[in-house]
């Protein structure tokens, strides 16, 4: 009944209402958002929540205000390399665009050069200016894979990113070992010998030591 509640509160603003929130501040409307789910929004341990939010959604959406020139176009370096590059369980975290929960896991990328090659620790960088927005799995791996296919044009990329969504975890199905796998292959990595050695060498365990 209280979600029921919730739900009526939430999705049927006063006219009035939604008129004073057009010109509300992000803190406001966090503020009115504590106060629509049925907490008192001026309790102690709730008064600076707003601006916690504010400042947290401006970090974990700071992609919004990177390209991905920006990160690799000052790291390339012209190289006599033809092998496959492999930069593999980057930490990725980002948010579900559909619930706006979190989403996790590691990030695959591999590349075989044509004359350039990307400083290797551009690549998380990479992956955070496309994280660190409001995104769905599957496009963020098509967005890296297609970010380095046009700005270093390698003869082939390819991503593979493995996630657990709190969408699914929290709420809904409440599958809490769940996970999703998604692929993006560009160039020679569509050809199923160079896609079956990423993919081996992405199973192998590192050497001791690392």
């Amino acid at each position: 009944m209280k979600a029921v509640a919730i739900n009526k509160r939430m999705s049927q603003p006063l006219q009035h209402e939604a008129a004073d929130l057009r010109g509300a501040s992000f803190e406001d409307l966090v503020r009115e958002m504590i106060a629509r789910i049925g907490e008192d929004p001026s309790r102690e341990g709730l008064v600076d929540t707003p601006q916690r939010v504010v400042k947290s959604m401006e970090y974990l959406t700071h992609g919004y205000s990177q390209q991905p020139s920006d990160v690799l176009n000052g790291a390339l370096f012209t190289v006599d390399y033809d092998e496959m590059v492999i930069v593999k369980d980057i930490e990725m975290f980002s948010m579900c665009e559909h619930h706006m929960l979190p989403f996790f896991g590691k990030v695959h990328i591999a590349y075989i050069p044509n004359g350039r090659v990307i400083g290797l620790s551009k690549l998380p960088r990479l992956v955070e200016v496309f994280a660190r927005r409001l995104q769905v799995q599957e496009r963020l791996t098509t967005q890296l894979a297609e970010a380095i296919q046009e700005i270093i044009q390698p003869q082939g990329v390819g991503v593979v990113i493995e996630a657990r969504h709190l969408c699914m975890m929290m709420r809904g199905v409440e599958k809490q070992h769940s996970a999703a796998i998604t692929s993006a292959m560009l160039g020679v990595f569509r050809q199923q010998e160079t896609r079956h050695e990423f993919l081996s060498l992405l199973r192998q365990k590192p050497p001791n030591g690392f």
